[in-house]
């Protein structure tokens, strides 16, 4: 999974890309209206600044759409500055295009050619200007460990040794090697997660091909289960992975595999929606929340919102890469009766196939309570979460820390992203389903993430919460 750096400069690029596109036109105009080129050739055709700057500001938007399209704003490392030379001039050739399709139908775009050829040459140099200038950033803050990827090799080959080599006098390729084992036996995997308790990691290289299966599936595992990128280096017949992106490092392939499709500018995509959305869902919903309040503290004592266990310790929900964050709702239960779950109402659990608790005709639900759980407005205040960014409007569902540690391995693959409001598996059963049966959605969901499954999923929820089930 790509570092907050690289998706900070990948989103850099946008904005950039834009200004320079805007700078590349007005050079254009300002040199064909210049004393000089009018003296050369005399101006015929009357194109306000005003206007023009109009259009422009348009067309620089259509140019970001092609530049977008033609892959400009994949999130990755340092490539080689001559490829992405040429992907930058591709991109504003077929920019050019899009723009002459569009005055073809449209005559009184402009009447000049020059500032169309100009504006060209003049985009492809401004854009790789500041391309050249975000290169430059990130290696002089590479010089100061910021935007680093910390690596752990493992595996004792020439590979190995090469790559060490590499990362150590070549600090501009933004890696560093900040632990090395040989293998990756149970013994090296506990040495491994002593480490990480102190010392943040960002990815474990499988450095040596040869390393045996048993070793190279528990690394994989390891990285998985703690949430730290896995790349390795490739056999010549082990290039092709699915969901796989391959770095070449002197000559050596390194495959990355992929948890989700959600990473780079899907994950910025994703954010930003959820921004919008929930900013705009919190001012629409503004009338029911406000009324939610005032019933809670008619209806029964107690505080607002439920945000505090019964020993007044603050209500925690594991996000994210299995960091915990500081969790509330609508109250809907009588105070102070939360750890009974675990105790007096223990055998009323109708989730008895995994760690989730949910109880049958629960008696600690207040009569306003049993309502706003029926049709979830309880959860509303979880905008506020989304908003803030502990997480999302669509994902897996946030869950307890005493029941994240009941998890088998593979049940913690669901927080490889942001826990959400609503999920694929909130749309098909609710708390109906066996957990089981929840991680598989879940599982699915983050391993075939697009913007359309989460239109698809939000546009379902309504339909889903309507709907009858066991567990209030």
């Amino acid at each position: 999974m790509k570092n907050k750096a690289e998706l900070f400069f990948s989103f850099l690029l946008l904005p950039l890309d834009y200004l320079m596109l805007i700078l590349a036109g007005l050079s254009a105009y300002y040199l064909r209206f210049s004393h000089y080129y009018a003296d050369i050739r005399p101006v015929i055709f009357d194109l306000p600044f005003n206007e023009y700057f109009q259009i422009l500001l348009v067309v620089a938007l259509i140019w970001i759409a092609v530049f977008a399209i033609s892959g400009l704003y994949q999130v990755g490392g340092l490539g080689r500055f001559a490829r992405e030379l040429s992907r930058v001039f591709l991109a504003c050739f077929s920019g050019l295009a899009v723009l002459s399709i569009i005055i073809f139908f449209q005559r009184d775009l402009f009447d000049s050619r020059f500032i169309v050829l100009v504006g060209f040459v003049l985009a492809f140099i401004y854009v790789s200007l500041g391309r050249m200038f975000i290169r430059w950033l990130k290696r002089y803050l590479f010089k100061y460990g910021v935007g680093i990827h910390r690596i752990v090799l493992v595996g004792d080959s020439q590979s190995s040794e090469k790559l060490k080599d590499e990362f150590r006098s070549n600090r501009k390729q933004g890696f560093k090697v900040v632990k090395h084992l040989s293998d990756f036996s149970l013994e090296t995997s506990k040495e491994l997660a002593e480490y990480l308790k102190e010392n943040p990691v960002d990815e474990v290289i499988q450095s040596d091909p040869n390393l045996s299966k048993v070793e190279t599936l528990r690394l994989y595992d390891f990285a998985s289960e703690n949430h730290i990128g896995f790349r390795y280096v490739a056999d010549l017949l082990e290039i092709k992975v699915l969901r796989s992106e391959v770095l070449e490092i002197i000559g050596i392939p390194v495959v990355e595999v992929k948890k989700t499709t959600l990473d780079g500018w899907g994950r910025i995509s994703k954010r930003l929606f959820d921004i919008i959305a929930s900013a705009l869902l919190i001012i629409i919903l503004s009338p029911i929340l406000l009324l939610t309040v005032i019933i809670i503290k008619l209806d029964s004592k107690g505080p607002i919102f439920f945000s505090r266990k019964d020993d007044g310790s603050p209500l925690l929900r594991v996000g994210e890469g299995g960091k915990t964050f500081r969790y509330f709702k609508f109250r809907s239960m009588i105070p102070g009766a939360d750890s009974m779950r675990y105790r007096e109402l223990a055998e009323k659990n109708i989730r008895q196939d995994g760690p989730l608790v949910k109880i049958k005709d629960d008696p600690r639900i207040t009569s306003f309570g049993r309502f706003i759980r029926r049709f979830s407005i309880d959860e509303l205040p979880e905008l506020f979460l989304v908003f803030t960014g502990k997480m999302s409007l669509v994902g897996p569902r946030p869950h307890l820390p005493e029941e994240v540690a009941k998890y088998e391995k593979h049940h913690k693959k669901t927080l490889t992203i942001k826990p959400g409001i609503t999920g694929l598996a909130q749309i098909s059963g609710r708390s109906d389903l066996m957990f089981e049966e929840e991680v598989k959605l879940d599982l699915y969901y983050i391993e075939n993430w697009s913007m359309l499954l989460d239109f698809s999923i939000l546009l379902k929820t309504p339909l889903a919460v309507i709907k009858n089930r066991q567990a209030e």
